[in-house]
């Protein structure tokens, strides 16, 4: 090797940026699909609990058990449709012991698609809950 000079720290590098831009490409992609999974579910499950409060309130104040489901309604549906992470939403009122003072609860529950995000192992839609209770006005008189 008389006529070579060669520095054995430098290496042939030509070729390595498309390599590392393949193989981290996919690994980018998939990060920023599940971080936007997250994101949805997240903002999903803040509108349900919202939302649970949302009725929780207006059914402590209403006047009989049939304004309760109508007023649960009334105030959790705004909450649960300011965005488009929560499909089929569902409020329940279990206003079976509907008098001053007892505590009667709330439920809201909605689908959150993920289909459409195409990521590998995730479900294509999931389900999220809040239960929420809340006290009927004791000096409230109530409707019959």
């Amino acid at each position: 090797m008389a006529g070579r000079d060669v520095d054995p720290r430098r290496r042939n590098t030509s070729g390595s940026l498309t390599v590392e831009l393949v193989v981290l490409t996919p690994v980018v992609a998939l990060f920023l699909i599940m971080a936007l999974a997250f994101g949805r579910y997240s903002l999903a499950r803040e509108q349900v609990v919202g939302g649970a409060r949302a009725a929780a309130d207006a059914v402590s104040v209403a006047g009989s058990a049939a304004q309760a489901e109508q007023a649960a309604i009334a105030a959790a549906m705004p909450v649960l449709q300011s965005s488009h992470s929560c499909a089929a939403p569902t409020i329940t009122v279990d206003s079976g012991s509907f008098v001053p003072g007892n505590v009667v609860q709330v439920s809201v529950s909605c689908r959150v698609e993920l289909s459409d995000l195409l990521v590998p192992g995730f479900p294509g839609t999931t389900t999220v809950s809040a239960v929420q209770d809340a006290t009927v006005d004791p000096y409230r008189a109530i409707q019959p």
